[in-house]
């Protein structure tokens, strides 16, 4: 996430880096999705260490959920370019929406059988791609995915009016939170089933399921386009098989073979995720709002330490992609030292 938010320039970002026009996916696409995957497979166990502990446990989940809004707000307000503008101020977000699936996925897994929890799955579902085909958009029609004709989109603009990403449509909206949140629960059958079952090909078997996923989303997608934006039903179903298939290959990698020592450099950001993002995203924003002479603080890195050698033998896109590494490692070195002195931030 890291990787694909922070590029040198944004005029010039290799096409798997940046998210897809509209239908389509590119593996930026994907980055979204794993993670709340990898946060549905996390949860239960979660919750299972908060019981027996003072505060109780509803109070500690709407807790979590608040403040991981209210940083999603302050990203919000970091990010915006120019002068916060209460009018147009931006309410949805990526953490906001992270917060919304976490208390759904806190709810179903701690009340409802494994058996009502696929159920519910289901219908948000194949509920989601009816309302979108079915249901008309005043002066526009039904089954209209184009940016500004789709249900979601529509329903976006009424509630939220300006306060979205863009006047027609914010990827991070309240209708298509609903098929997130199935990705998310898709994360926790996952999980569920790699701690459940204890037998030798679990792994082989979690990837096949996460292969019958992916395929499913891809014929799914024939009718219903796969759609980040939208979080289609068929993007839903595609990029959690991707995730399974993703999480069934590091069992096997470091649960089954031991390599363990692949996985060290990643435990620094997995200790510290929260706080890995809202960092590196604050401190993205503030090099792109100090100014030197006119020039941002963050232009005149990437133009001195890599626009300067590297476009002209490898073009801007390489430069770009440099710094954007570079800018990982900068919080690798970081987050390894807070994780070497124990140090872990969290709500």
């Amino acid at each position: 996430m890291i990787l694909v938010s922070t590029p040198g320039t944004w005029s010039a970002v290799y096409a798997p880096l940046d998210h897809a026009a509209w239908n389509g996916w590119t593996p930026t696409d994907l980055v979204f999705p794993f993670f709340l995957f990898a946060m549905g497979a996390a949860v239960p166990l979660a919750l299972t260490r908060r019981r027996g502990n003072e505060a109780p446990l509803p109070r500690h989940v709407l807790r979590r959920a608040v403040l991981l809004f209210v940083l999603g707000l302050a990203l919000n307000a970091i990010e915006t370019p120019r002068a916060i503008e209460f009018a147009t101020f931006r309410i949805p977000g990526v953490l906001q929406r992270i917060a919304i699936v976490y208390v759904f996925v806190a709810v179903m897994t701690e009340t409802l059988s494994e058996r009502a929890q696929l159920a519910i799955v289901s219908v948000m579902l194949v509920g989601y791609w009816a309302v979108l085909t079915l249901i008309p958009v005043p002066g526009v029609g039904a089954a209209t995915f184009t940016p500004r004709g789709n249900l979601a989109a529509f329903i976006d603009r009424r509630i939220f009016g300006a306060h979205m990403l863009t006047r027609n449509v914010d990827p991070e909206g309240l209708l298509s939170t609903i098929p997130a949140i199935a990705t998310a629960m898709l994360g926790v059958f996952a999980g569920a089933w790699l701690r459940r079952t204890q037998t030798a090909d679990r792994g082989r078997w979690l990837w096949a399921g996460g292969a019958v996923m992916t395929i499913a989303g891809l014929a799914w997608g024939l009718i219903f386009p796969i759609n980040k934006s939208l979080w289609t039903s068929s993007f839903a179903l595609f990029s959690a098989g991707m995730a399974a298939q993703c999480l069934a290959f590091c069992h096997w990698l470091v649960d089954v073979r031991g390599w363990r020592a692949l996985a060290r450099p990643l435990s620094a950001f997995g200790r510290n995720a929260l706080a890995a993002y809202v960092l590196s995203v604050g401190f993205d924003s503030l090099l792109s709002r100090l100014s030197i002479a006119g020039s941002s603080v963050k232009g005149m890195v990437f133009r001195a330490g890599f626009a300067s050698w590297l476009r002209p033998c490898c073009g801007m896109e390489a430069a770009s992609l440099a710094y954007a590494l570079a800018y990982v490692a900068l919080w690798e070195v970081v987050l390894a030292e807070m994780y070497r002195r124990q140090i872990f931030i969290g709500i």
